[in-house]
């Protein structure tokens, strides 16, 4: 097997996604551009180019909504799985098990195949052990800020068009226009992990790491 081959195979799931994102991305963008244009040309308006329009308060304040959203929820998944259980969900840790994820890692503090801040131990090792959570929350309030930097100056230019007065940052902080958008993508993201919990725990996919093999029995938690 070839290098790229090798590449190619070992890396395809993280290749497929982003490709996959680019797509869409291109996609939100030139989709959003028309329907900008036409807008403002319904309003004898000067259109926009497309990198003026994606540069806009109002794509960055739509992008960066749905990005919130995503990272909330995946956060919020990877914490709360750390703890709480579904019994039966291919997604839970098994509420009577030995689950390995839960391991000391200070037991293999001398093994030298281990990331090295287990092998530094002490602060290292308690922030490497939830880093996956805390970066995760980490890009989700990045994404909160950027939408509601880009909420908030979208909100503002269409003021000034309507004669208006302006909002600052902090006082839009609290405008209801900026948590219906964002509440409007958190509560799809939190139902469509909870259908996934569930749903595992009857259904199957043969193949896929999120589903329990096809003959396990329903009551079996975890892969």
């Amino acid at each position: 097997m070839s290098k790229a081959t090798r590449f190619l195979r070992d890396n395809g799931l993280t290749i497929a996604l982003v490709g996959v994102f680019l797509l869409c991305l291109g996609g939100m963008v030139w989709a959003g551009w028309i329907s900008e244009n036409q807008d403002l040309l319904a309003h004898d308006r000067p259109t926009l180019s497309l990198l003026a329009y994606f540069l806009s308060s109002s794509f960055q304040s739509a992008l960066f909504e749905n990005w919130e959203s995503e990272f909330l929820q995946m956060s919020a998944y990877v914490i709360m799985t750390a703890f709480l259980f579904q019994r039966g969900s291919a997604e839970s840790k098994d509420p009577d098990g030995n689950n390995p994820e839960d391991e000391d890692p200070a037991k293999k503090r001398h093994d030298q195949k281990t990331p090295w801040p287990v092998r530094a131990g002490g602060l290292w090792s308690f922030i490497y052990s939830y880093s996956l959570g805390l970066a995760l929350l980490a890009l989700f309030l990045a994404s909160f800020i950027l939408h509601w930097l880009g909420s908030a100056a979208s909100a503002n230019e269409e003021a000034g068009m309507h004669g208006l007065p302006q909002q600052t940052l902090l006082h839009y902080l609290a405008d209801a226009q900026l948590w219906f958008e964002s509440f409007q993508n958190w509560q799809s993201e939190f139902l469509s992990t909870a259908v996934l919990v569930v749903l595992s725990i009857m259904l199957r996919h043969r193949g896929s790491p999120e589903s329990k093999p096809v003959a396990d029995p329903h009551s079996k938690t975890g892969h």
